[in-house]
């Protein structure tokens, strides 16, 4: 038999079946609604962390007389919850419907991840009680104690075990990158934790392990898969195919070449080697190439698809994020430079600068992963548009307010800071009516949140009316590029 016809018919050994989206939906709905539920509920506690600790600024005096609702310990706690809770988990749960979806195969022993969302969640409970009692490790972005990390690698490690699984009996030959980037956060974000967990740092070389893992896991375990929803949402949705899967693969390999070594530009004027932060100011800076090639692909993808980005409650969301992603890249290669280190520096411009990665590309992106996929896990519809309307409006204005707000507030900061004839108070006075308007664009997200977290109750209880077709900002026709409701 000659090698085409072989592989012929190992291709048609693979076909799936017919009706195969649904085998695969049902083989994966309680693991990835499990996932999505626990990580809505810690957004909403996150949420309400985060106001305290933003009202904080406006008001110091405020709940000063209990330990456990200082700034010290609510800050840490906003900032676990939303990193390991609301992101890692609901993206582990977006991660695993693509990953079925894409290999076009059931997924065996789901009851592996019920259990890895129960243990992830005991883990957050611990480490967040832990937090708000004193127990931090005082270091930014990991300041839950060890021992829950040591949990939190065991539920990932728990969890994938069937994905790997399905991907040894995939019924596809060629692997979307959209699985690149899976398989990659699958591989990079368990490393990350257990390098840094290792008790082998101290001094200087800590801090240089600080923020190599700070800034990694942002970029190495939560960018990829909110690139990876991107990249099949939005050929998806609109009905035609990526732009250019050549740039997609470039895209995938120079982020993971590039990436890694971006960190250490958080240290300019400290007392890190001066050739370790100048070899990640180069390569913060040749981060652009792979910035420059997803944001190409994603946007010549949706251009000329406006009424669909309009209508459509996924790619609504998930077009801002994917814009959102080449802005805080752009603007994080740019903020690697000394002479602008020199103004931003220990400012509130790098608040800024976080919230714009974390929650206006990745959140923004998996809120619009979930309005796509629980109609297919529940079989049931989103209760109102309306409410999805206003969602998307609280969260977008309120990240843009807060964004703007800390970016201007944060360079007045360093100005006054440099200035040698004003006062450190000065300096923070100056920043009053901009964390005003961080305080309320936060009072937005959190009524954003409130409310998806209404709508989701409603779709896995399947409250309210029986819809017949798929939920859009406006009427569309059912056949055409922007119909979903077959995908």
């Amino acid at each position: 038999m000659s090698t085409t016809a072989a592989a012929s018919v190992e291709e048609k050994k693979m076909r799936p079946p017919e009706g195969w989206r649904e085998e695969v939906d049902a083989s994966v709905r309680w693991p990835v609604i499990a996932f999505i539920a626990s990580g809505t509920f810690w957004l909403i506690v996150g949420s309400v962390l985060a106001l305290l600790a933003s009202f904080k600024f406006n008001h110091p005096e405020w709940l000063v007389e209990q330990a456990s609702l200082t700034f010290g310990r609510v800050r840490p706690a906003h900032l676990q919850t939303m990193i390991f809770g609301w992101v890692s988990m609901t993206g582990f749960g977006v991660l695993t419907w693509l990953w079925a979806r894409l290999l076009k195969t059931k997924m065996r022993f789901g009851w592996l991840q019920l259990v890895s969302v129960a243990v992830w969640n005991v883990a957050m409970v611990i480490g967040t009680i832990a937090l708000l009692a004193g127990f931090s490790r005082s270091i930014e972005w990991v300041e839950f104690p060890l021992f829950v990390y040591i949990i939190i690698i065991g539920a990932i490690a728990i969890a994938a075990l069937p994905l790997f699984e399905m991907l040894r009996r995939r019924r596809v030959h060629h692997l979307y990158v959209s699985i690149w980037y899976i398989g990659a956060a699958l591989l990079w974000g368990p490393f990350l934790l257990i390098t840094f967990s290792l008790p082998i740092y101290e001094g200087v070389a800590h801090a240089t392990a600080n923020w190599w893992f700070a800034h990694n896991i942002l970029g190495l375990w939560i960018t990829p898969v909110g690139l990876a929803a991107a990249y099949y949402f939005i050929p998806k949705v609109i009905g035609r195919p990526i732009y250019s899967y050549h740039l997609s693969i470039l895209g995938f390999w120079t982020l993971a070449l590039f990436y890694n070594w971006a960190g250490l530009h958080h240290l300019v004027g400290g007392p890190a080697p001066q050739w370790g932060v100048t070899i990640s100011i180069v390569f913060s800076v040749m981060m652009v190439i792979p910035v420059v090639v997803v944001a190409l692909n994603h946007h010549m993808t949706a251009f000329g698809s406006l009424k669909a980005v309009l209508r459509s409650p996924t790619l609504r969301f998930i077009v801002f994020g994917a814009m959102s992603y080449t802005a805080v890249s752009l603007q994080g290669s740019f903020m690697s430079f000394r002479f602008w280190q020199e103004i931003t520096h220990f400012t509130h411009h790098t608040v800024g600068h976080a919230h714009l990665g974390v929650y206006a590309f990745a959140t923004m992106v998996l809120f619009g992963s979930i309005y796509y996929i629980m109609p297919r896990l529940t079989q049931w519809e989103w209760r109102s548009s309306r409410l999805i309307n206003l969602h998307f409006w609280t969260t977008a204005l309120g990240i843009g307010m807060y964004v703007v707000a800390l970016t201007i507030g944060g360079i007045l900061q360093g100005m006054t800071l440099l200035d040698t004839s004003a006062t450190f108070m000065e300096a923070q006075f100056i920043t009053e009516p901009w964390l005003y308007a961080r305080s309320i664009g936060g009072t937005l997200m959190t009524v954003g949140h409130l409310i998806f977290g209404y709508l989701l109750y409603s779709i896995i209880l399947k409250k309210g009316p029986e819809l017949e077709g798929p939920v859009y900002f406006a009427p569309v026709l059912r056949s055409g590029a922007s119909s979903s409701s077959a995908s």
